[in-house]
């Protein structure tokens, strides 16, 4: 869409800012806001009356809020802050701000709501702001850099303080041309965000189609004539008639997991430093060596643990979605070690390849029997055992078939990863899109009284 800019313009003083419409009256938000008003207001009303209420999480990223959080006023009028509907609220603690946690409060149960203390509550005053252009406002790029800049406190307890909103200097249009810019920014970033929903949608689909094609690769082979038999194994069901049926332990040579001494909080960075695994490092079902962290000069290295090309890795202790995530290592890596989250199995090549037994661990079935038989205190972090892996039964195909299977997961796999970029990368443009065109039409630099 290509939009006008207003016929004449002065400057703000602002470097930021730089030229606004010549009728935009140049003010600080402290003249046109308040903040974070008083509590008094619902003194009047019944303690027992349950109005909305706002944990963080309930303030989406994108101006959207979840009211299915309701208490009694008594309960919240004390260590909560404030607001009613028509107010403006956004997170001031990182990386929520950064993130653009905020939203227009709408619909409140009985037009109040009480929320968490790490929300700036803002009110338009009448005749000077309104709420929705005061929204745009803090979804803009500029308003979120700069409060950014002005942050105080130390690593994930910084915030914006109130008195950056307050000092704020903004070109604020009249109220007609505010009005009308809402109404703009509202129609053409819904039609931006379904076509953001489309590519999610998309990019979901994609994934379940590759899980899909490599979990029916492995467990029924490529060949949609072959006769089938009962493996006898219910997760697996029926497998081509030619197939053996064994568990992992009779189809491996070892197993082993590494070591864990006190490492670096970063990765080895040349090729002479020594580095120790991290257990993310199989998350995806592909192997990421950058995954690691360097161990301190001071400690021997245990070489024994060195990767070495066609390594099978799985990880032993990890949330339940990812535990038993399972890679190969591509190439030599000497100086990098085993971690003891990891378990390392070798093949016994005369009958297995490694790349058929991680994409067999990814498959639906598997994965079922691995979160099934996975143990821990927290869910944060459950362990498998050797035993789970060991005594896992398994369909194996000739190896000459096995190499035809991880050929085609290959070909696979590549054609869906290039449709997810693309479509990743479609998302980040009209993001962008999203961005600049907010930025744009609240600091007047185009002009959409006519598209609005």
């Amino acid at each position: 869409m290509s939009l006008p800019r207003y016929a004449e313009y002065k400057d703000s003083g602002v470097r930021w800012l730089g030229e606004v419409p010549s009728h935009w009256n140049l003010m600080r938000l402290r003249r046109c806001v308040r903040l974070n008003p008083s509590k008094s207001e619902v003194a009047a009303m019944p303690r027992d009356l349950e109005v909305s209420f706002l944990p963080m999480e309930a303030v989406g990223d994108d101006g959207s809020l979840i009211l299915e959080c309701e208490r009694p006023i008594q309960e919240v009028e004390t260590g909560y802050i404030y607001f009613r509907d028509g107010d403006v609220a956004f997170a001031k603690i990182t990386p929520c701000f950064e993130n653009g946690k905020g939203a227009l409060m709408v619909g409140l149960s009985h037009g109040v709501g009480f929320g968490t203390t790490e929300l700036t509550v803002a009110r338009p005053i009448p005749g000077l702001m309104s709420s929705a252009f005061l929204h745009w406002i803090f979804r803009s790029s500029n308003f979120r850099s700069d409060g950014e800049a002005s942050m105080h406190g130390a690593g994930g307890q910084k915030r914006v303080p109130d008195n950056f909103v307050r000092e704020l200097l903004w070109a604020v249009p009249p109220e007609p041309e505010r009005k009308r810019i809402a109404n703009f920014l509202d129609r053409e970033t819904g039609k931006i965000d379904a076509l953001i929903a489309e590519q999610e949608k998309l990019l979901t689909l994609l994934a379940e189609k590759r899980q899909a094609t490599i979990s029916h690769a492995v467990t029924r082979g490529l060949n949609p004539n072959a006769r089938m038999k009962d493996s006898g194994v219910p997760w697996l069901g029926k497998v081509p008639a030619h197939w053996l049926i064994g568990r992992i332990k009779h189809m491996i040579s070892s197993i082993e997991q590494g070591w864990s001494p006190q490492c670096e909080n970063y990765p080895a960075e040349t090729s002479e430093d020594w580095g120790v695994l991290k257990v993310g490092c199989v998350n995806g079902g592909v192997f990421r060596p950058s995954e690691n962290k360097r161990l301190p000069d001071e400690l021997e290295p245990m070489s024994q643990y060195a990767l070495r090309q066609g390594d099978l890795l799985i990880s032993r202790a990890n949330t339940r979605d990812l535990v038993g995530g399972a890679a190969v290592v591509t190439e030599d890596h000497p100086k990098l070690l085993l971690c003891d989250k990891l378990y390392r199995l070798r093949m016994d090549g005369a009958c297995c390849l490694s790349d058929f037994l991680a994409a067999l661990l990814g498959a639906d079935g598997a994965r079922s029997q691995i979160e099934l038989q996975a143990s821990g205190a927290s869910s944060s972090m459950l362990n498998i055992g050797q035993s789970v892996i060991l005594d896992m039964p398994v369909a194996l195909p000739p190896m000459e078939e096995q190499f035809r299977i991880v050929g085609f997961i290959t070909t696979e796999r590549r054609r869906l990863d290039e449709l997810q970029r693309e479509s990743k990368y479609a998302i980040d443009l009209l993001k962008e899109r999203r961005s600049v065109l907010i930025a744009a039409a609240v600091t007047g630099k185009i002009d959409v009284r006519q598209a609005a």
